[in-house]
């Protein structure tokens, strides 16, 4: 376990705790949000809230063990010997990044065969994206952490062509009133997407110790922030302007 300074203690144990709040109250106000939304549109809502759910409490998990794993007694910040569990963040992604594409579907409202098709192949792509990034997450040497790194960049890339060239032509078949909304929520989700890898990474740089655990924590959490509450909300505007021009 590195040596925090009090300041990188708090900041992680306040980021955790500011996430946790969020994802909560973003479920809820998805589900509740249901009642506004026509049928068809219902189910997008009620994944986006499961999204957030699952995130919650893993969240929750995550800043329990991160409070168990360090002591902290006058300002000063030391290991209490218990292991911080990782392995918390990578169960939450295997079962939400999917659902994230899949939400995306669903409130595009395509043919049943085009929807069936596109969630089996994000999402068992996103799925594969994650199995193949944890063993480098938790490698101790640079190499291995690159190897496993690079296997998990082949279905990330593939899932970033799917969500541009894929649907694209279905994004533009979009109402008009939604259509640069549905473009927004791509755009947030290959955002947010795009930041992951760059934490990833952040053990390449320059920074050791502290500094690395302190930028991976904060900087997945910020990733998570915006892929799973903000677009979220993103799905809950376009589910909504989508069942007033369909439903009235």
């Amino acid at each position: 376990m590195e040596n925090l300074t009090f300041g990188q203690y708090s900041l992680v144990y306040n980021a955790f705790s500011f996430t946790f709040a969020t994802m909560a109250a973003a479920t809820l106000f998805l589900w509740l949000g249901r009642s506004q939304v026509g049928p068809a549109y219902k189910t997008a809502l009620t994944i986006s809230g499961l999204v957030t759910a699952i995130a919650a409490y893993h969240y929750f998990r995550i800043f329990e063990s991160w409070e168990g794993a360090y002591s902290v007694k006058d300002g000063i910040v030391t290991a209490s010997g218990y292991a911080f569990n990782d392995a918390y963040r990578y169960v939450d992604w295997l079962l939400t990044v999917p659902l994230l594409l899949i939400e995306l579907i669903l409130v595009m409202r395509l043919s049943q065969e085009e929807t069936v098709s596109k969630s089996f192949k994000l999402g068992g792509a996103a799925a594969l994206m994650i199995i193949l990034g944890y063993p480098g997450e938790i490698a101790t040497d640079i190499p291995t952490r690159v190897l496993w790194g690079t296997l998990s960049a082949i279905p990330f890339v593939y899932i970033m062509w799917q969500l541009f060239a894929g649907l694209g032509a279905s994004i533009n078949n979009q109402p008009e009133n939604v259509r640069e909304l549905v473009k927004k929520a791509r755009l947030l989700t290959f955002a947010s997407w795009g930041f992951y890898p760059i934490v990833y990474m952040i053990p390449y740089t320059n920074l050791s110790g502290s500094d690395v655990t302190v930028g991976v924590q904060v900087g997945y959490t910020i990733a998570d922030l915006i892929a799973k509450a903000g677009v979220g909300i993103l799905i809950y505007m376009i589910a909504v302007r989508k069942s007033q021009a369909e439903y009235g």
